[in-house]
């Protein structure tokens, strides 16, 4: 069982250093099928899942945080809850100049004051050698309403190379939260140091939506609108980006939002993705791959959120699938291909890759911002699923758009 504990743990790091954070596994290599299939099998069975592979996916995710602050000492730190953050920094939501000036004496630092949608934020530095826990029940104690960490969002799989993708000029919008996106999109947008930069995992999931190589994709006539939050910064992924990236594709009208990263609830990040919602945008987020026993992952878990869940060829929930508040869809996320810039296929295996797929069938019903007709848009994506039961949701969507693994 030490060995197996290992063995995920490295896999699960490798998604950690290709792009900032990564939480969800890539078949390309035999030894990863057979850490799989080891968790397929070991130990007794909670469900379907077998007890001591939960155990497994909660050590693997442990490590995973450790490893990451340990390599971004001066980046990287723990929140009051235990989550991984920036260092040093703190949101805080509608902040008023007498508090910004209270604060500032205390011996914080505004580095940023902004608006997202109609939010107003600040981001804070806080006084040297001054723990996040702390610097949060500082700025409580000067009257801040909303104070919280800028917590990080890890990406929920990897893939071997960019995919060289092209974008029509016409068609559903479609936004990708993620790293970077390769080749042709419709627009493309950096929120952290370093981006917009081309990654692993945002080109993955683009290629998914519209195709690429002999990868068929979902919606090939989607627009893509790539959001970069990662770049080249360590501490990439963190909930300020994440709001800004929601901001500015609800300003380019994109209808659909598809973000495959998971985190901690944030209350910043919590009221801009409700005024995103209330202009009409639908998002839809994966539950990451943590396992059952995994913390509620965000932003899957905010109410109306479209929370997606991965299953595999045989249409089995995946084992290592973490959890939200709430579920709505099920889709193709194993037993299935990527495509590389050189045309090569890789197999791929995870939540995220099952959101895309989501958002494309969505999207295909609801072209343009109508928040009138996201009802009769969902509807019409319910009348499609495949139920199957409350582990699937509301049922399977796009089960024909897995490219199957030869």
């Amino acid at each position: 069982m030490t060995r197996l504990k290992h063995l995920c743990a490295a896999f699960a790091l490798v998604g950690l250093l290709t792009n900032g954070a990564g939480a969800q596994l890539l078949q390309a290599d035999p030894v990863l099928g057979h850490v799989m299939g080891q968790l397929g099998s070991v130990g007794a069975v909670v469900g379907d899942l077998p007890a001591r592979a939960t155990e497994t996916l909660a050590n693997a995710r442990i490590d995973r945080i450790t490893s990451l602050i340990k390599a971004n000492p001066t980046r990287i730190a723990l929140d009051q809850n235990g989550f991984p953050a920036r260092a040093g920094e703190v949101l805080i939501d509608e902040p008023d100049d007498a508090l910004l000036l209270t604060a500032a004496q205390r011996g914080f630092r505004l580095i940023e004051k902004g608006e997202v949608l109609g939010i107003g934020f600040a981001r804070m530095g806080t006084p040297s050698g001054q723990s996040l826990s702390t610097a949060i029940r500082a700025l409580k104690r000067l009257g801040a309403r909303s104070v919280s960490a800028d917590q990080l969002h890890t990406e929920s799989g990897i893939a071997e190379a960019p995919v060289t993708l092209s974008s029509p000029d016409k068609g559903p919008a479609i936004g990708i939260i993620d790293s970077g996106v390769a080749g042709r999109v419709t627009a493309r947008r950096g929120f952290a140091s370093g981006a917009p930069n081309p990654g692993n995992h945002g080109s993955a999931i683009a290629s998914l939506i519209t195709g690429g190589g002999a990868v068929r994709g979902a919606l090939p006539t989607a627009r893509l609108f790539s959001a970069d939050v990662y770049g080249t910064d360590p501490a990439g992924g963190n909930a300020s980006a994440i709001a800004k990236a929601i901001g500015w594709l609800v300003g380019e009208n994109v209808s659909v939002l598809t973000i495959s990263l998971v985190g901690p609830a944030n209350p910043l990040l919590a009221r801009v993705v409700a005024a995103a919602q209330a202009r009409g945008a639908i998002i839809v987020a994966a539950v990451g791959n943590d396992g059952p026993a995994s913390p509620f992952s965000y932003p899957a878990s905010y109410p109306g959120v479209i929370a997606v869940t991965g299953i595999d060829g045989r249409d089995r929930v995946l084992i290592e699938a973490g959890r939200a508040t709430h579920l709505d869809y099920a889709a193709p996320g194993a037993d299935m291909l990527a495509t590389t810039a050189t045309g090569a296929s890789v197999a791929v295996r995870g939540t995220s890759f099952a959101a895309p797929l989501v958002a494309a069938t969505i999207a295909a019903a609801y072209p343009a911002l109508s928040p009138s007709k996201i009802h009769a848009a969902l509807a019409r994506v319910d009348a499609g699923a495949r139920k199957g039961g409350n582990r699937y949701g509301r049922g399977i969507v796009c089960e024909k758009c897995r490219t199957p693994v030869k």
